[in-house]
């Protein structure tokens, strides 16, 4: 299974860190974020992140800014992407059972490492629940159907 990473300048170092951890648990990483911490733009490499999960050249991205806002906004805007934006591994858990989430976004000036680590660990290994949910996540995309 194949992630798309990327950060903005904001979150290098912790990006370093998630994607080995991604690699550990058997992934592979695609990443599109700055290896530089020269100020970038976020929009930039949100929309990258949710580019290839719409395509269907990832199956799922995480990307990582500031705050995990801004770059969940930017992926956000790509049809057929559905963000979640966590601070704690309950929501990460629950975006992916619920609202069969396949982007994730955090803030490395949010979160620190461990934290993340068990974002990651509880969005990975959480699948869809279906049923009444999947009436619902049919629902949000029939709302992007009609932008």
């Amino acid at each position: 299974m194949k992630i798309a990473m990327a950060n903005d300048h904001s979150g290098v170092e912790l990006k370093k860190v998630i994607r080995a951890h991604v690699e550990a648990k058997g992934y592979e990483v695609i990443d599109f974020g700055t290896d530089s911490t020269e100020r970038c733009d976020y929009p930039v490499y949100g929309e990258k992140v949710g580019r290839a999960v719409a395509s269907g050249e990832a199956d799922y991205g995480i990307a990582i800014c500031g705050t995990g806002v801004g770059i969940g906004m930017a992926a956000g805007k790509v049809n057929g992407v559905r963000v979640c934006t966590c601070s704690e591994p309950f929501t990460a858990r629950m975006s992916r059972r619920h609202n069969d989430t396949n982007v994730l976004t955090f803030g490395a000036r949010v979160i620190g490492v461990d934290m993340a680590k068990m974002i990651v660990d509880e969005w990975l290994d959480n699948t869809p629940e279906g049923g009444r949910h999947k009436r619902r996540v049919d629902l949000l995309m029939e709302i992007e159907e009609r932008r």
